[in-house]
């Protein structure tokens, strides 16, 4: 399916989206967003997003980065792709979406506003050093037969970052990722999965949802708005 070619969007803050106010898609559609969440502001620094796909999660990826706003929480990503590719993946993306979309580099300190996809020659993990991430690359031997494996990064996530994680697992094949989703949860992250009636492969999320990783099974074309609502509401908490 071809992509539109348009430029870097205007899209709303983090406030705009996730307090359901009208919004401009990509391409030029328009969507009414609805969440409960708090339409307080929220500073994005310290929140990290960590998602997981493999089959099916290239669109997945698109229909989940272009509503984030430009002011949004840091986004790592584990997309199941050969070497060749990623680059090109993350340069399609970035096209499309107001976040800045990169192949991640080694040592790479991670900041708000970014998306890091992870290169098809590596793992990629997160790595805290005081009050700061960073990015970790190794080309350690593969791990449920993947490298980049999602289940190196969120396990990283789960022992570095905690309850300043939010999981996505999107469509994809198999189980990779789905034990370390539910280590994050036990660390205090709060985790959704790709709804089965969106995925082109109902196999990963599938997975974290039966053994308990998951807190909310969500429509691909909502995930934008629950995941920032999720941060919202967890940054209202953290004030009260």
């Amino acid at each position: 399916m071809p992509y539109p070619a348009n430029n870097k969007i205007s899209l709303p803050s983090i406030e705009e989206l996730a307090s359901g106010r009208r919004v401009i898609k990509a391409g030029g559609a328009d969507a009414a967003m609805h969440s409960d969440a708090s339409s307080s502001r929220l500073p994005a620094v310290g929140k990290l997003v960590i998602v997981g796909a493999s089959t099916g999660g290239t669109e997945a990826l698109r229909e989940f980065l272009t509503p984030m706003p430009a002011d949004g929480p840091a986004i790592l990503v584990t997309q199941h792709m050969p070497v060749a590719f990623t680059q090109s993946f993350a340069d399609r993306l970035n096209s499309l979406s107001r976040m800045t979309v990169t192949e991640a580099v080694h040592n790479e300190r991670i900041l708000p506003g970014h998306v890091y996809i992870a290169p098809g020659h590596s793992h990629m993990l997160v790595r805290r050093s005081g009050s700061s991430y960073f990015i970790e690359l190794n080309q350690s031997e593969p791990v449920n037969h993947h490298r980049p494996s999602v289940e190196v990064l969120f396990r990283s996530a789960a022992q570095c970052v905690g309850a300043n994680a939010i999981g996505v697992m999107l469509t994809g094949m198999g189980r990779d990722g789905a034990a370390a989703m539910l280590e994050m949860r036990e660390a205090g992250a709060y985790n959704f999965t790709q709804d089965e009636a969106s995925c082109v492969v109902y196999g990963m999320p599938r997975a974290a949802v039966e053994i308990g990783a998951s807190h909310e099974s969500v429509p691909v074309r909502e995930m934008a708005q629950r995941v920032l609502a999720r941060v919202m509401n967890g940054a209202t908490k953290n004030r009260s």
